[in-house]
């Protein structure tokens, strides 16, 4: 969620949020009401984008002290009809995804079929796949359209796309950020790992899309404003005719971790190492620093 999304309530107006289900088998997200509903109520909504469906409420609602802009905006509670359509469309979707597997199959197309969504209105319904490469899927498409009769879309994801559509608990204990409120993928790199002194162990580092996690970027610019201002990890430093290595940073206990000629190690206050620096610095000609990267 981008905080530029975030602004107060307008005057008077009180706003609920709740987290939704478009269909059991999608991680839940937030959604907007005007006024509470009850928990597992179905509701329309609409979506920033103009398109309308109907949610399943998971949880009861809640107030916030803020206004969350580009979410779902709950309209009212679904009548029974819609209810009805709603159940129609999840039954059409696994209809869909079986007839999508038995054409790619008998086509000979080598992909990977993660979601099936049809839309409210069923002006058309969505095919998520992931692919190694492109795919000629015009017969497929054919295929489909005469046995749905439907407009059909064929949407090739990533993994990261992929892992988001599925849901799912990470390493943290709590749901995949991409699953719940990251909408934009950033590039990552293992410099953000070495930054924030993680084990470098791609099972430590990676989420199940087999990527680097996303939330390595989360804390990326304050590690790297951090960083700045010291030496480098492995770098070596001169304190009263004494060299030490860098070891690790601790930017939240503020200390660093120095490892001596002698192999023995010592642990200082980021004040303390920052006033030698300072020292060392004010000794040397012309201000030069006295480390060796």
């Amino acid at each position: 969620m981008d905080y530029k999304e975030i602004k107060k309530p307008r005057e008077g107006e009180e706003i609920y949020y709740a987290f939704a289900f478009l269909k059991l088998e999608r991680p839940d997200f937030l959604v907007k009401l005007t006024k509470p509903v009850a928990q597992g109520s179905y509701v329309l909504a609409e979506f920033p984008e103009g398109r309308r469906e109907v949610l399943f409420i998971k949880d009861y609602c809640f107030r916030l002290p803020l206004e969350v802009e580009n979410l779902p905006r709950v309209l009212r509670k679904a009548n029974p009809k819609e209810i009805s359509s709603y159940g129609k469309r999840r039954e059409l979707e696994k209809k869909g995804k079986e007839l999508c597997h038995k054409f790619a199959k008998e086509l000979g197309l080598e992909m990977n079929l993660v979601d099936v969504e049809c839309y409210f209105d069923k002006s058309k319904i969505i095919f998520y796949y992931t692919a190694e490469g492109r795919i000629d899927f015009r017969e497929l498409v054919k295929a489909l359209a005469s046995a749905l009769r439907m407009r059909i879309e064929m949407r090739q994801i990533g993994v990261r796309n992929e892992t988001a559509h599925l849901g799912g608990i990470g390493p943290c204990g709590k749901e995949f950020c991409c699953a719940q409120f990251l909408r934009n993928f950033s590039s990552l790199s293992i410099k953000m790992a070495k930054e924030q002194g993680l084990i470098l162990d791609p099972n430590k580092i990676s989420g199940p899309c087999g990527r680097l996690l996303c939330c390595l970027s989360f804390e990326a610019k304050l590690y790297q404003e951090f960083m700045a201002e010291f030496p480098k990890i492995g770098s070596k430093i001169t304190f009263s005719g004494n060299t030490f290595k860098i070891l690790k940073y601790n930017l939240f206990q503020q200390t660093v971790l120095l490892e001596g000629e002698d192999g023995s190690y010592y642990n200082l206050n980021l004040s303390e190492f920052r006033n030698f620096i300072v020292t060392e610095e004010a000794s040397t000609e012309e201000g030069q620093r006295e480390w060796q990267e």
